[in-house]
């Protein structure tokens, strides 16, 4: 099992050497301690749970120290191993550390972040709808959705599932098939090739494939 949680620091551009240019995002990957590991007799499922980065006792509650075991992690994350690629835990043992050295260059791995929250837009920018017609005679139908159903074969009623205005963006998305391009272990540094979902500083989660 391959996995490490990180921040995304923002793109840049990396050239390989036949001189052609790949769009790149910087992580930085901090190291991460082995907190617990699951196993289906006791939790009922087979897990490894990871504390990562560090903050002040202050800002803990009772509970979150009890569960990290008296460590000031910045917080806890769980990693399940993947069935269909075989994934065991039998090497993982609580106190075990990981850092960016998991990752070779060339490696393809799967991240996963929080994408940017939009706020509430319209169907045109959260659901691509082309809008009506600009001219003739229309006056305040550019951007807005049309019927929704009603009558006819809907039954009167709206659809489950129809696609309308609302709350856009903030939801997890993992992007797949990333190529690590460069890791720079002196300063936990994380290049994959193209875009990764999130804000810069965003909570990343990188997983191999």
């Amino acid at each position: 099992m391959k996995f490490i949680v990180g921040t995304k620091q923002g793109m840049t551009q990396i050239f390989d050497e036949q001189g052609i240019v790949h769009p790149a995002t910087v992580l930085i990957v901090s190291p991460m301690t082995v907190t617990q590991v699951k196993l289906p007799e006791k939790d009922g499922y087979s897990s490894v749970v990871l504390g990562y980065g560090t903050r002040k006792e202050k800002h803990l509650t009772k509970a979150e120290k009890g569960k990290m075991g008296g460590a000031l992690y910045r917080g806890l994350k769980e990693f399940r191993p993947n069935e269909d690629r075989k994934e065991k835990l039998e090497d993982m043992e609580v106190g075990k550390q990981f850092d960016v050295s998991v990752f070779a260059e060339g490696d393809t791995v799967a991240v996963s972040a929080i994408s940017k929250g939009k706020g509430f837009q319209g169907v045109v920018k959260r659901h691509g709808f082309h809008g009506g017609p600009r001219s003739h005679g229309q006056k305040h139908s550019e951007r807005e959705p049309g019927s929704i159903g009603g009558g006819g074969r809907a039954g009167g009623r709206v659809i489950k599932g129809m696609r309308m205005a609302g709350r856009m963006g903030g939801d997890r998305i993992t992007v797949k098939n990333l190529k690590v391009l460069q890791i720079d272990k002196d300063n936990n540094v994380l290049v994959v090739s193209g875009a990764v979902p999130g804000r810069r500083g965003a909570l990343v989660e990188v997983r191999g494939m």
